[in-house]
This record gives C-alpha cells, structure tokens and sequence, in this order.
C-alpha cells in the first residue's frame, strides 16, 4: 500500500470537521495524510491537533514547505511535533548551513521525519528546478533527509531521483489524479508513495475511490515490473 491522501479542504467548510470526516471514512486505507498550509492557517496548530489525534496511520505529515532560517523553522517543528504530527517537509532549496542543518537536528530529536521538496508536480517548476535539481538532491543526501518530494507528473524526474539517491532515501510523489498523473507510473518510476487529493477528497465515495486506485497502482506496479 503506497498511498498518502492530501487534505486540503474546499473553501466554505468548517475545515477541522472535514478532515475528520474524511479520515474517519478512510479509516485503514491510506498510508498517511498530508495537512497542507492552508488548513494550520486557518484552524491553528489547535485544529491540526485535532485532526492528527484521528490519524491512525504510519505517516502523519505536515506539509508547510518550510522555507526559513534553522532557528524559525525548529519553532515551527516543534509546535506541529506537539500536534501530533510525525513528518515534516522543507525545501532543499534553502541549503544547510543555518537552515537545513539545525532543522535536521530538531527534527532527529524530536523523533520527526524530514522530507525535502527537490522538485514539484507543476509545470512551472521545470523553469529553475531542472536547472538545479542535481544540487538539491546533494542537499537531500547530504542532511540523511528521511524523504523527499518528487513529481508524479514527471516520471522521468522519480527515476533520476531514485537512480541518484539510491534505495535508502524514500520518494513521495504528488500529482496523482488532478494534475494528471497515473496511479501507479511514479511508483514503477521508483517512488514509494503516490500523494493524491481530489481525486479522493472530491469523490462522492471516498472510500471506495482509494481502494480503486490502490488497485490500480498495484496492477501497473505488476505489469511494468512483469510480475
């Protein structure tokens, strides 16, 4: 099972009670969940305690895509840690020296997984992180970040992720449905999750569209790897 489902409520809706209910509906499905910026806010790290105390999951991420000096990103770390929260994701770009560094060891210890964004799913990133993507993957390999972020959208991309990193780091891949991507061509590409939102938020049976494309994941990771 390679699914993290992306919570990122519509506008209009009182966002706490929707992640709950989601996740409540998902319950046992995903590997994780995701909790985006706009969520923390609008609702606080009190609503994000909220919602991570339904999370019975092995990743309970907070995707701030931290982007600061060390000193305000340990802040930031810690308050989301004590919600509850058990990943984090930073951006490679920020380099380590005063950043990444002490952000490293805030996180090993509070017993937090770091994730690095080293390329995203929109088009407008192949504009300067192509140019730079080798640098950021030293960067990721550089700190032992637990993770990092790559685009479903571009497979090409997972691949010489995978091929730079190695097997040791793990690769969340975003951009599964919405914009575009295939269940399960990330994976085969060599990503070990696929991220997905609303694909699964927006259905009308939440449940039984995640269980769907877990089968689909698991029927393309089968055939490209001729099983």
């Amino acid at each position: 099972m390679s699914l993290i489902v992306a919570l990122d409520p519509p506008e209009g809706v009182d966002g706490v009670k929707w992640c709950i209910n989601l996740i409540n509906e998902l319950d046992g499905v995903p590997k994780g969940f995701k909790v985006g910026l706009p969520l923390v806010v609008k609702e606080g790290v009190k609503g994000l305690r909220e919602v991570a105390s339904v999370m019975d999951t092995e990743l309970v991420i907070a995707d701030l895509k931290l982007a600061d000096i060390g000193y305000v990103m340990s802040l930031i770390t810690k308050a989301v840690a004590n919600a509850g929260v058990n990943t984090v994701i930073a951006h490679a770009f920020i380099g380590t020296e005063g950043a990444l560094s002490e952000l490293t060891s805030i996180c090993n210890e509070l017993g937090i997984k770091l994730v690095l964004v080293a390329f995203m799913s929109h088009p407008g990133a192949v504009r300067v992180m192509k140019k730079v993507f080798s640098d950021l993957l030293g960067i990721v390999r550089e700190i032992n970040a637990w993770g990092v972020v790559l685009p479903a959208t571009m497979p090409d991309v997972v691949k010489a992720g995978r091929k730079y990193l190695g097997p040791s780091f793990k690769i969340l891949a975003p951009g599964v449905g919405a914009q575009g991507a295939a269940p399960g061509d990330a994976l085969c590409a060599g990503a070990d999750y696929e991220i997905v939102g609303r694909l699964i938020t927006k259905a009308e049976n939440p449940s039984k569209v995640a269980l769907e494309l877990i089968k689909k994941q698991e029927e393309r990771v089968r055939a490209c790897r001729g099983l």
